[in-house]
Order: C-alpha cells, then sequence, then structure tokens
C-alpha cells in the first residue's frame, strides 16, 4: 500500500482502552506510482548511487531493489527506478534496466565553435579536486567573448593542453540545471604556428606498457612519454616511427607525482610525421673530392662480458676510414663508416673518391657519406703457389715464400676443383676488414715462377716448428728443420732452414713438431736458404677403406683404443676415387693437441695384399700379461733342455768350422773331450 492508494477496511475499537483502528484492509484502486530515469554512477559492496536525470542529484540504492542478477546492472547502464523514504531519506527501488542511450542529460549542439585554451586542466597532485570542470575556454560570439568551463572527460584525446592553444569543440546543456560546458574538444594544428612553441622531433625507440621512450634528434637523453600524449588516439605507435613533441618540465607533467620521474623532462602532444622526415644528420649538396687514407674497417664480435649491450660494444669496435680532401689549397681529413660506402665497391687505400659531408645535429660532428669510388690505381699483379684448400676458402705462399695470403674459393676464375697444394697462381690483393687477402686469382702454367737453385746433398734434420696449417696458433707462417745426424743426434751447429708447402716433396704430408725428415737446401733469388725437397722419414702402413661420408672417411686400421682410422678426402694422393674396400698405403700421425690419430699422405694400391702391423692394443696387451697371477694363462715347465752326458750343461759346445758335406767336424767336444778318433 502506498500514499494516496483508495482502500476498503473495517473499524475495531478495543474493549479494554477504547482505541479505534482499522482491520482488514482491502485494496480498491492504486495511486500511480511516479517512476525517474538516471545512469549507475557508483557500486560498491552491497549497495551504489544513480545519478539522476530529473535533478543534478545523486539517489541510493540497495541491490536487493534489482530484481535480477545484480551482476547484470555495470557501471553507466541507464536505469529506471521508484523513489521511496527509508528512515527520512530518498532511496531508489524498484531499479529497472533500460536500453543503453535511453537517458539523456545534456542537449549537445552540432556546431562547432573555435575557441582558445585561458585555463588548462591541472596536473599532477592538483589535477583531482572538487570542481569536476575546473578548465576554462574563450569562444567570440560576434558581439562578445564568453567563457566556457570544461571538464576530464571533455577532450577527445588525453593530450594536454596549455594556455593560449586553439581549439575546436561543442556545446552541452545540462537538462538538468541548463549549465553549459565545451565538449569533444579537438587541438587544430595551427596551435603550433601561433603559439610559437618549440616543436621537437625523433624516432620512437622503445616502448613499454602505457609509455616509451623517444631518440631526441637535438637531445643527448632518451625522452620519456605516455600513450595518452598522442594527439590522435585511435594512431597506433610502433618502434622507429618519427614523432613531433613538446617538451615540458617535469613539474609541468601529469606523471610529475611519480617520485622516479624528478629531474626529468616529458615528451607530450605527440603527432606522427610521415617516413623520411626525421634526420640526425644535415648533408650538404655540395659533392666533394678525396683520396682514400685508411680504410674502414667492420664491427667485430662484441665483447659480451665487458659490455651490458652487445650493438653499444659493437659499435665502439667500429673503425673509421679517413679520406684526405682539398679545401681552398689546404689539406683536410674527414672520417667515414663502411655502412656509408656501395657494398659493390668498397673503397680502398689510395682510391679517388666522391663523397658528401654529414653533420651531427647534436654534437656537429662531421662524416663523408655517400661515398663513391671514382678511380682505383691498377692493382699491382703478383704470384705464388696455393698452401692450403679448405672446404670454400684457402691460402696462398707468397713467391718469397715469407708468409700466406687468405681467399676466397669466388675469387678464383675458373674451376676451383682444378687447384692442388702447390700449384702456381697470379693475384692481386686487396684489404678488407682491415685484413689482407687475395682477389681475382688465376691459375699459371707450372715453371712460371722460377724454381731456385737446390744443393744436391742430402741433409738430415727434425722438424721444430710446423707450418701454421699444422699449428694455427702460431704467429709465423713459415716451419724450421734442425739438421741433425742420421742418427738424430744434434751436429751441433744447430743450422736451421726455414719450409713451407713449396718445400715438401709430397705437398700432404702432415709435418709436426720433432718429426724426422730428410731434406736438401736451396738458395733463394734474394740470398736466402730454405730447406727443400722435405721428405719425412715415417713407417708406411696399409689398411682397408671402411666407409666414406662426404669430405672424409675411415680405415680399417687399429690405433690406441680406436679400431677405425679418420682420414680427410684431400690427405688422398692423385684425387684417387676411394671406396669402401680399397687398399690403400698411408701414414699414421697423431695430433699433439688433441691426442687423436689420423691418416695422412693416403695412397691407393692396386691388388696388394693387405698386411697389418700387430695392432698395438694386441702389443700392449701381451706386455701387461703378469706371470705372478694365478687366474691367468699359465705356461708349465715339463723338461729342462739336457746334454748327451745327462748332465747339467744345455747342449753341445763346439767352435765353427768349415767341412765337407758328410763329414763330422774334427773338434766337435763333449764336455770338454775330444771326439777325435772315436
Amino acid at each position: 500500500l502506498k500514499k494516496g492508494d483508495e482502500v476498503y477496511f473495517f473499524i475495531a475499537t478495543d474493549k479494554r482502552n477504547g482505541n479505534v483502528r482499522a482491520r482488514k484492509v482491502q485494496l480498491i484502486s492504486s495511486v500511480p506510482v511516479e517512476r525517474y530515469m538516471g545512469v549507475v554512477c557508483s557500486m560498491k559492496e552491497s549497495f551504489g548511487f544513480i545519478e539522476r536525470a530529473d535533478v543534478v542529484k545523486e539517489i541510493f540504492f540497495h541491490y536487493s531493489e534489482y530484481p535480477g542478477d545484480i551482476r547484470e546492472i555495470e557501471l553507466g547502464d541507464d536505469v529506471e527506478f521508484s523513489i521511496a523514504a527509508r528512515n527520512g531519506k530518498e532511496v531508489a527501488t524498484h531499479i529497472k534496466k533500460l536500453i543503453e542511450g535511453t537517458v539523456v542529460f545534456e542537449d549537445v549542439s552540432n556546431e562547432r565553435i573555435q575557441g582558445k585554451v585561458i585555463k588548462p586542466l591541472p596536473r599532477g597532485p592538483q589535477r583531482r579536486q572538487s570542481d569536476p570542470l575546473s578548465g576554462r575556454l574563450s569562444y567570440d560570439t560576434g558581439d562578445t567573448t564568453k567563457e566556457i568551463p570544461f571538464g576530464d572527460r571533455d577532450q577527445r584525446s588525453e593530450c594536454s593542453l596549455q594556455v593560449a592553444d586553439i581549439v575546436e569543440f561543442n556545446i552541452a546543456t545540462d537538462r538538468r540545471d541548463k549549465l553549459q560546458r565545451a565538449t569533444n574538444i579537438d587541438l587544430l594544428p595551427e596551435t603550433f604556428c601561433t603559439t610559437g612553441e618549440k616543436r621537437e622531433m625523433g624516432l620512437v625507440a622503445a616502448m613499454k606498457e602505457g609509455f616509451g621512450f623517444i631518440k631526441c634528434v637535438d637531445r643527448d637523453a632518451r625522452m620519456f612519454f605516455h600513450f595518452s600524449e598522442l594527439l590522435d588516439p585511435m594512431r597506433e605507435l610502433h618502434i622507429g616511427d618519427e614523432v613531433e613533441f613538446t617538451v615540458v618540465p617535469e613539474c609541468d607533467s601529469r606523471l610529475s607525482q611519480d617520485p622516479s620521474s624528478a629531474q626529468r623532462n616529458h615528451a607530450i602532444r605527440i603527432k606522427p610525421l610521415p617516413k623520411g622526415t626525421v634526420s640526425f644528420h644535415k648533408v650538404s649538396s655540395e659533392r666533394l673530392m678525396g683520396v682514400v687514407d685508411k680504410e674502414a674497417g667492420s664491427p667485430g664480435m662484441p665483447n659480451m662480458k665487458g659490455s651490458k649491450s652487445p650493438k653499444k660494444q659493437q659499435e665502439r669496435d667500429v673503425e673509421l676510414g679517413i679520406i684526405l680532401y682539398d679545401i681552398c689549397g689546404e689539406k683536410e681529413t674527414i672520417t667515414y663508416h663502411l655502412r656509408d660506402t656501395d657494398p659493390r665497391s668498397t673503397p680502398q687505400q689510395g682510391d679517388q673518391v666522391e663523397f658528401s659531408v654529414s653533420e651531427q645535429k647534436k654534437t656537429g660532428t662531421r662524416l663523408a657519406v655517400n661515398i663513391k669510388v671514382l678511380n682505383r690505381p691498377s692493382a699491382q699483379r703478383l704470384q705464388g703457389f696455393i698452401a692450403t684448400l679448405k672446404d670454400n676458402f684457402g691460402f696462398i705462399e707468397t713467391a718469397n715464400h715469407e708468409k700466406e695470403i687468405f681467399f676466397h674459393f669466388s675469387e678464383f676464375d675458373g674451376d676451383i676443383t682444378a687447384l692442388d697444394l702447390g700449384d702456381e697462381v697470379e693475384y692481386s690483393t686487396v684489404r678488407k676488414n682491415n685484413k689482407v687477402s687475395a682477389e681475382r686469382i688465376a691459375k699459371l702454367p707450372p715453371g712460371t715462377i722460377v724454381a731456385e737453385e737446390t744443393d744436391p746433398t742430402i741433409l738430415h734434420g727434425k722438424v721444430v716448428r710446423p707450418l701454421r696449417s699444422i699449428d694455427p696458433q702460431q704467429p709465423e707462417y713459415q716451419g724450421l728443420i734442425q739438421v741433425t745426424h742420421e742418427d738424430g743426434s744434434d751436429d751441433g751447429e744447430s743450422r736451421m732452414y726455414p719450409y713451407g708447402i713449396t718445400s715438401l716433396t709430397d705437398k700432404r704430408e702432415f709435418l709436426q713438431k720433432g718429426d724426422v725428415v730428410n731434406f736438401q737446401v736451396a738458395v733463394c733469388s734474394g740470398g736466402e736458404q730454405r730447406a727443400a725437397k722435405v721428405q719425412a722419414v715415417r713407417k708406411r702402413v696399409r689398411g682397408s677403406v671402411d666407409t666414406i661420408k662426404g669430405q672424409f672417411g675411415f680405415i680399417n686400421y687399429e690405433v690406441g683404443d680406436n679400431k677405425k682410422l679418420f682420414f680427410h678426402l684431400s690427405e688422398v694422393h692423385d684425387g684417387s676415387d676411394l671406396s669402401p674396400g680399397d687398399k690403400v698405403e698411408f701414414v699414421v700421425v697423431c695430433n699433439q693437441k688433441s691426442g687423436k690419430y689420423s691418416a695422412c699422405s693416403v695412397k691407393k694400391v692396386a691388388g696388394s695384399d693387405v698386411v697389418q702391423a700387430r695392432p698395438e692394443r694386441l702389443m700392449h696387451r701381451l706386455k701387461s700379461v703378469n706371470l705372478e697371477n694365478e687366474n691367468g694363462p699359465r705356461l708349465i715347465v715339463l723338461r729342462q733342455p739336457k746334454g748327451p752326458d745327462s748332465g747339467n750343461s744345455k747342449g753341445f759346445i763346439f767352435q765353427r768350422s768349415s767341412r765337407k758335406p758328410g763329414e763330422l767336424p774334427s773338434d766337435i767336444t763333449v764336455n770338454g773331450h775330444s771326439t777325435n778318433g772315436n
């Protein structure tokens, strides 16, 4: 029953005290209930508040007043309700959810009005205050200038507004109290032209959850920014995007309440720019000419232990090149990076080049960029010998035999399979990554390089230093042989002769330190002496090929604990094609560093029986047999040898002499007695 309802009832009188009251009350007709509308603006554990659409006021409601599941109600939902008095206060009852958009608090004009910001919204600690419409705009009505308030939710983007900003907005009029405010506020681009605001540019360098950092063109430090500062909230930023922004001190930033942001500037009002707008360098249009004085190097491997950032360490390791050029009769130098050159024609020392000058805006550092090689001096053609061949590269021994030069197979003019160790070649040198390498390699006919005069005397010696191909850690390319006697002892003179790949009779000979060799002495054109026709004094053994796998294989031969002996196909003489089961002759060598055995100087043997030495593991086992071990195999002596006198002698004692067949020697003695005449 509600106030105003029409009812039917009986009057009852209490006989004890005469009090009268209504009994058996029945409803005849109910008074119409007034319904109100509003928007849910707050929800707590068991109650909430509704902002009323008829007056500027909020009203309390309990969750029990909603007939359905309260989880259906969310903040911002439009609702319909009745008002009842509880404990002297108005509360909302009989709540019903409405279709979104049913409740309208204000009317928004369609006209877009242009104005200026005269009071921006406060940022930082003062942002939360009692006045929800603390911002102020001014606009011209034609006759006069009016001010209009705006609040936090009236901007289309959340970027910071500043005094004198030019904006465009609509006017919203509250139906309840006719209060007007500015809404749908947009910051206009002409603001940055009229206000004289200093705008900076940069690249988005990093992005986190809700914020990021910009690499500035005019500043060394990276600039912090919040995603809410984007002028276009619908635009999605990515790392590497070019942007324009305004820098404000930390005290003016919306994040100034953050203790960690003290003493920092922040980027606000961020506007994305077209690709190619931002440049960290100013490049001159004038083209200059110069000569490369020093070649640029590429970055080395980063020092992972000493640097937290491998990329920064790599940038420090880049070696700059130097160009000499002339300005008004004065010699000047300028540095350049390898990345600013054409990779198809990398500048080399002595090259004439054309370039532009780039000046870094932050520091004023000048670099040569857009470098183009104009003229390259004709490269000198050199001669040498193939010293090493690997999978896709090799080394050339120079004609004076003093060093080796790296080359890639792609630099050889012809079929690379036609190259063999010791072949004579012609080449040019080029410096790449601060290292000299050979290019434009061509094979020469045998005998093109003048042979050295060789002394026919054969000397004995031992290797005291191998070639660098055997020991890559040593700085010298050449090996050394010390002269010894035939038995291997020192000859007392300590004569030593260098040798290279061309010194070896067998170019695939794997000479190691301590190997015994025979050699002759050759005299170079400059008068220097070196070892020639070097042959290792080694025992050659035989075996059969077990398997071939790509560029290597295994031989059935037991060495140490291994029953198979490794070999590389480059060690096979005459390029013979080997198949499993082929009989081969080879030399067993042991790598002094790894302790592993392999076969070198492998030769195919046609139709010969394979003679294998007794395996070392069996020899080692026989030597290790303990005769005192009762559990092992034993030999029992059944009879000791005895002489014919049945005594203790162990055989005949006689002197050897010449005799005729069928005759006994005349001087045979048995136990000291002569047999003559018997």
